[in-house]
């Protein structure tokens, strides 16, 4: 895989890093550079067809505004759509508002979606994207941590069910990513905070030089300095287009960036998603996986200790909670990543490298016993 990287003075003399995501069907820019909203628009390349920027009230007050001027400037005829903020409210149901409100206003197959908010506006654009008229195009405008170094990046898009997370959804790349971390700065420190989950997962899977900067880092990460914030999101999505373009449709590789996800998901869904957010259930589910290999002995105590030290240096959780053992199990076993009856885990073996195992019933049902006991 090849990334291209092109300072483009054009872009009123702002720094912008562009990354190419190379895929068999075409791929896709992810721009990236720190106060670069204006030329949203002019990102997007010639304007005349209209736009639906689906968001919710929070970051429509604060960012609403520029991205419409942008995309007006560029030629484009925006309108906006907001829904509920909340995992709970990436549902068919809200999905099917979006559609109302695109037919209503005439939208086309040539006619694109531009998701600004996090994960779940992401999710939930692509995957209204991918199923309105058989698939149109939309952008990624991602305002939160988990989703300019993650959830934006790949083509993942879905809804929930109340018998899971992202049961229903579909495989739909965006046709551009644009990740300016100027936006991060009005994050609650709660949601920037999990959001760091994510960039310690990539460290542990791929980069053991991304973990060893973090721990070096930390403080200054959690200031939000700049260069080291910025070096944190451009190597992450580094390596989430490096693993994409090896396997976009999660036949194989991919299947690393769910590591902490599995245990992560399952305690989402058992608390109702309002008990933890997205990145705090990573951050126990990593815990997690970690004393599972541990245990399994497929992985170490040192890659226990070093996560859960970089982990709680970030302010993360690491405890596994108390929950119904029952419902956990009960969870996982209809998790997206079951097959023949087993679950497939993302294990450590050292830091910066795992392996995806599949594990029965039996030890899984022990050791969720033994972590929820210690």
């Amino acid at each position: 895989m090849r990334l291209s990287y092109k300072l483009r003075k054009r872009y009123l003399g702002l720094k912008i890093t562009n990354l190419s995501l190379n895929l068999d069907e075409g791929g896709y820019k992810i721009i990236v550079g720190y106060g670069i909203g204006s030329v949203l628009g002019q990102s997007m390349g010639k304007g005349g067809n209209k736009v639906a920027v689906i968001t919710h009230p929070r970051i429509g007050r604060l960012y609403g505004n520029e991205v419409m001027e942008s995309l007006s400037k560029a030629g484009f005829a925006p309108i906006v759509f907001q829904f509920p903020e909340g995992e709970q409210n990436k549902t068919l149901a809200h999905a099917g508002k979006i559609y109302d409100f695109l037919i209503q206003n005439r939208f086309e197959r040539s006619s694109t979606l531009l998701a600004l908010g996090g994960g779940v506006v992401g999710d939930m654009t692509g995957f209204v994207a991918a199923t309105f008229l058989r698939g149109i195009s939309y952008v990624q405008c991602p305002t939160t941590v988990v989703a300019q170094v993650d959830a934006a990046i790949g083509g993942k898009t879905g809804v929930d069910h109340p018998k899971g997370k992202n049961l229903i959804g579909a495989f739909h790349q965006p046709s551009l990513v644009f990740v300016d971390p100027s936006k991060l700065a009005t994050l609650p420190e709660r949601e920037y905070v999990a959001g760091l989950a994510e960039i310690v997962k990539y460290g542990v899977i791929y980069d053991a030089a991304l973990f060893a900067f973090m721990e070096a880092r930390a403080e200054a990460i959690l200031k939000r300095d700049k260069e080291s914030l910025l070096h944190c999101i451009k190597r992450s999505i580094e390596i989430k287009a490096e693993v994409v373009e090896k396997d976009e449709k999660e036949s194989g590789l991919r299947k690393i960036l769910n590591y902490g996800h599995t245990f992560g998901h399952a305690i989402e869904t058992v608390t109702h998603y309002k008990k933890y957010k997205h990145g705090e259930a990573v951050s126990i589910g990593m815990m997690a996986a970690a004393e599972m290999a541990y245990r399994l002995g497929t992985g170490s105590l040192e890659v226990v200790n070093r996560q859960r030290a970089l982990l709680q240096g970030l302010g993360l959780p690491t405890r596994f909670p108390k929950l119904a053992l029952a419902d956990l199990l009960r969870v996982l076993e209809s998790d997206k990543k079951v097959v023949g009856g087993k679950v497939y885990f993302v294990l450590p073996e050292k830091i910066g490298s795992v392996s995806v195992q599949k594990i029965e019933r039996g030890p899984i049902r022990k050791i969720l016993r033994d972590i929820c006991l210690n």
